[in-house]
Order: C-alpha cells, then structure tokens, then sequence
C-alpha cells in the first residue's frame, strides 16, 4: 500500500499562513448584530397581546359592532385605528370614534384570543362568528363548538381565564 502523507507538502517557518482573526471577529459582529435584529423583531411580532389575523385586529371585525348591532361586522381599512400595537377597523365613523374613546369598554377580552383557550392556558385564535357579550364584556371563542362548551360554565371559565391572562398575555402564539 502506497504512503500518500509523503505527497503532502508540510508548511515550514517561512509559510505564511493566512490570518482569519479580523475576519473572525467581522463575522461575529454580523452574527451578532443580525441575531439581535431577529430576536428583537421576532419577539415583537410574534408576541401579540391582541389575535391579529388579516393584519388587523380579530381577523378585521369591528369589536364596536358587537355592542350596536349584536352581530360581527367586517370593519374597513379606511377606517381604522392603532392601539396595542394592532390596528383595529372599523365599519362606522361613529364606531371607531366611540372606540378611540373608551378602547378598554370595547375591545374584546383577553386580547380577543378565545376565551376557553385562555382559561385553559393557552393562546387559541377565534372566529368572528363564537362570541358573548356578559357584564358588558366581548368574549370571543375559537369556533361555536368551543362556544357551546364555554357557555356552560362561564363564570368558572372567566376566573380561570382572568387568571391566566397576566402570565400568559405576552406569550407566543
């Protein structure tokens, strides 16, 4: 069997061999650089306090609409407003001025995730279609199934659900 080391040339004291130390730290910066970029983004993208779905708050639905006309109604990106970090739309003028005044009275709770979802501690999307209006309160839900279980102990579910929503508010959905 042949030696093949001996074809190998072996670098002597008078090889320079290239330096890669500033190349080293110049990637490293970058790496840097563009990991917090991503982590910084990342975290305020993915960590919602409000279910945004079709770039706008609860999939679009004017959460004013609940309250006027009992019913979902798709709001207009004409008329919209940002408030914790989503925008919100709205089908009337008078919707979303009654909005900007009091967003706290209108807005649905726990961010608009679903209810039951949040009283079993996690963060659940909705659908504009499950939804409850108790104590002057908008509770959404993930679909009328979902619905028809949260409706047989809300109280219960509300506690659970007001509860968990500190902790779980500004965890990833």
């Amino acid at each position: 069997m042949e030696d093949l080391t001996e074809n190998v040339s072996q670098p002597t004291s008078s090889t320079k061999l290239p330096s890669y130390s500033c190349v080293n730290k110049y990637a490293m910066k970058k790496i840097l650089l563009l990991t917090i970029i991503v982590l910084s983004f990342g975290r305020g993208y993915s960590q919602r306090e409000v279910f945004i779905k079709s770039n706008a708050a609860i999939q679009g639905y004017d959460p004013v609409a609940y309250f006027k006309e009992s019913k979902p109604v798709l709001g207009k990106s004409a008329l919209s407003y940002t408030w914790k970090q989503a925008t919100w739309r709205f089908s009337s003028q008078q919707n979303l001025e009654d909005f900007k005044g009091n967003p706290e009275k209108f807005a649905p709770q726990f961010g608009g995730y679903c209810a039951y979802g949040m009283a079993e501690g996690h963060k659940a999307p909705t659908s504009a279609d499950a939804w409850t209006i108790l104590d002057g309160k908008l509770y959404l839900n993930y679909n009328k199934n979902v619905k028809e279980l949260w409706d047989k102990d809300r109280p219960g579910y509300i506690q659970k659900a007001n509860e968990n929503w500190p902790k779980i508010k500004n965890d990833k959905y």
